[in-house]
């Protein structure tokens, strides 16, 4: 007879929330759980005790949840600031906007909250921001610089962090007990990250997006 009990369906992922439907999602056998995926400009919040993980360069990421129910999520953006259109962000979770600091730190907080969770409970832990890309501007610390002010601002209490320094960074995050753990990449033999944030603040140069950040002189 099947042991129901001791038995999962693998394959049947727990509903997410709307809009988050192109995040990559999966079961992860190693930390048996089920886990989301994010890259730069997305975002990602659970109600359902999920892992989010990322892999971060310059960019930086705040993992904020609430405290009393374990709802949280997860952003990863390039550059701190987007001035544009102010409907031009509003209808997607996931879009061009969201690779800023400003819009992508409004948007994790403002679901959450739709989600249940209550801004006095909120927490947040900051990682990422490292010195990667070889341009005139440390955007890696203007990123860190800007996501702690914006907390700061925002009454959120970061209670650990693990920014700067000179390598890659794996990040897993789990909202439901505030764990994180992070893996710097030092051994990385290749300038595979590197040159994909090269690459991506080239596009965004070309993109018809204005930022308060100069990196292009």
């Amino acid at each position: 007879m099947m042991d129901t009990e001791n038995t999962r369906t693998y394959n049947a992922l727990p509903q997410s929330l709307d809009g988050f439907e192109s995040i990559i999602r999966y079961w992860d056998i190693k930390h048996d759980v089920y886990a989301a995926k994010i890259m730069q400009g997305d975002f990602y919040v659970t109600i359902h005790g999920e892992m989010i993980s990322t892999v971060l360069g310059s960019c930086v990421s705040a993992c904020i949840r609430d405290t009393r129910l374990g709802i949280g999520g997860m952003n990863h953006f390039m550059l701190p600031e987007f001035r544009g259109i102010a409907d031009d962000w509003k209808n997607s979770p996931v879009n061009v906007a969201a690779r800023y600091g400003n819009v992508a730190m409004e948007r994790l907080i403002n679901t959450i909250m739709s989600a249940g969770g209550n801004r006095k409970y909120l927490e947040a832990k900051v990682f990422g921001g490292g010195n990667l890309i070889d341009i005139i501007t440390d955007i890696g610390q203007l990123n860190i610089d800007f996501v702690k002010t914006y907390l700061k601002k925002e009454g959120i209490k970061t209670v650990a962090e693990d920014v700067g320094g000179y390598y890659p960074r794996k990040l897993m995050y789990f909202p439901l007990n505030g764990v994180v753990k992070v893996k710097k990449l030092k051994n990385l033999h290749n300038d595979t990250l590197q040159k994909r944030e090269s690459s991506y603040i080239q596009k965004l140069k070309k993109e018809a997006v204005r930022s308060d950040v100069e990196i292009f002189k």
